[in-house]
């Protein structure tokens, strides 16, 4: 049984009467959003290698940091993971990094924080990512007269944010210590850093330039 409108005069003039709930409505169909699609040049084919190379160790970081960051490279600050949420840069107390009264240059302990926080979220994040330092802050508390140690703790779960597949803000909180030789003795805590990362994925990026 069909459904017809039902008409009514109202003051002489013939209104149609609006139609039964039950009658489907036509809604505008809308295209679905998807993001543009570009295959994959040569130059992003290289340029993902290198930057999975440049994470693989302790070697190829200093190869490429000759190339592309050579305070890096001539400083000698050098990853190592201490346990599975906890990493460490060590900073060598050689030539490079002394000021003129032979203890460590605070433009190096400051500049390396830096350089150590990129290293260690760079590492975790991987070749697709673009790593861009927001925010730091550096508290001297004594002078440093051996190889620096910047140990470094995450405040949000790097992990977790990578998984959700945007970009993302992170803190790190790095302190900053004097690495001793003598037995018994602890390494002394020369400074305290916080230093806030931006990591966008490249396709985020591409698609973006893209769209503009």
């Amino acid at each position: 049984m069909s459904m017809v409108p039902v008409t009514k005069a109202v003051d002489g003039v013939d209104a149609v009467s609006q139609p039964s709930p039950r009658q489907p409505v036509e809604r505008p169909f809308r295209w679905p959003i998807h993001l543009p699609h570009t295959p994959k040049t040569w130059f992003d084919k290289l340029e993902a290698f290198i930057s999975s190379l440049s994470v693989r160790d302790n070697f190829w970081h200093r190869i490429c940091s000759f190339i592309w960051l050579p305070y890096a490279f001539f400083s000698g600050i050098r990853m190592k993971e201490l346990d599975s949420t906890t990493f460490s840069a060590v900073l060598p107390f050689n030539r490079f990094n002394r000021n003129w009264y032979r203890a460590m240059a605070g433009a190096a302990l400051l500049g390396n924080s830096e350089v150590a926080g990129g290293m260690y979220v760079f590492g975790i994040c991987g070749a697709g990512y673009t790593v861009v330092c927001k925010h730091l802050e550096y508290k001297f508390l004594r002078p440093c007269f051996g190889p620096a140690v910047y140990k470094i703790k995450p405040r949000e779960d790097i992990h977790a944010l990578i998984k959700a597949g945007g970009e993302f803000n992170l803190t790190l909180d790095l302190d900053v210590l004097q690495q001793v030789y003598k037995p018994g003795e602890r390494d002394r805590r020369v400074g305290k850093c916080v230093a806030t990362f931006h990591v966008t994925p490249k396709a985020h990026q591409k698609a973006r330039s893209q769209r503009q």
